[in-house]
């Protein structure tokens, strides 16, 4: 059996479409799901139960559930509600582009917030009580000591966690988005020629995996620099 590299040569233009909005939903969709992470971490790692039961429920279900399941849920799932047809945000939940983004976001927030909360429980205690000796406030205290501290300590699990969704962006293929893989798919299609497309789109996800791992590396350089100063 022999390669033809021309053809993945010769697609490779709509295969880097394909991973610009890779790129795209994996940045987005990270990012939303940080912003609601960050108050689901916090209220899952308190001492009350009626705090931490609603973010515990939420985790529970999109962390138990496949991507898949989740994404044909809310693409397939919303239209059958007359309320959200005739709603304002129905040009958006048709559209498979804003039901990934939306599915992916509220996906990684479940996982992001149970590695904050294990980050958070894991700050050293003398670290706390010496905010309280100091006379701060426990908003102030969350701010300035836990956050900051749970963050460094979260940071390598958190970049797993990116790649993980770089991963699960393929599934954004079964709702028609012509992502890498669905583009990909698209190509093979018209080609017949499997392995030279999915080596092609294989090569494109190593390189953005690479460059995600290297991104978090210099975080985690930057955020150690007092370490570095210490030393």
């Amino acid at each position: 059996m022999s390669l033809d590299l021309d053809v993945a040569v010769t697609y490779l233009p709509k295969l880097l479409d394909g991973a610009r909005l890779t790129v795209q939903l994996v940045v987005f969709s990270g990012l939303i799901g940080l912003i609601l992470a960050v108050p689901l971490g916090i209220a899952r790692s308190s001492e009350r139960l009626w705090v931490k039961g609603g973010p515990w429920a939420y985790i529970f279900f999109f962390r138990g559930t496949p991507l898949m399941v989740q994404l044909f849920l809310v693409y397939y799932g919303l239209s059958q509600f007359p309320a959200v047809r005739h709603s304002a945000l129905w040009p958006f939940l048709r559209d498979p582009y804003w039901c990934a983004l939306l599915t992916m976001a509220l996906h990684t927030a479940a996982y992001i917030a149970e590695i904050l909360r294990g980050a958070i429980q894991a700050v050293p205690r003398g670290e706390v009580e010496a905010g309280v000796a100091l006379g701060m406030k426990h908003g102030v205290i969350l701010r300035r000591i836990v956050l900051p501290r749970a963050v460094r300590i979260a940071l390598p699990a958190y970049s797993n966690e990116v790649i993980l969704m770089l991963k699960g962006s393929a599934l954004a293929s079964t709702i028609t988005l012509l992502e890498l893989t669905g583009m990909a798919r698209t190509i093979i299609a018209k080609t017949y020629m499997p392995v030279e497309i999915f080596l092609a789109a294989g090569a494109f996800y190593l390189a953005i995996s690479y460059v995600i791992v290297r991104l978090f590396k210099l975080l985690e350089w930057h955020l150690a620099r007092h370490l570095r100063h210490r030393g």
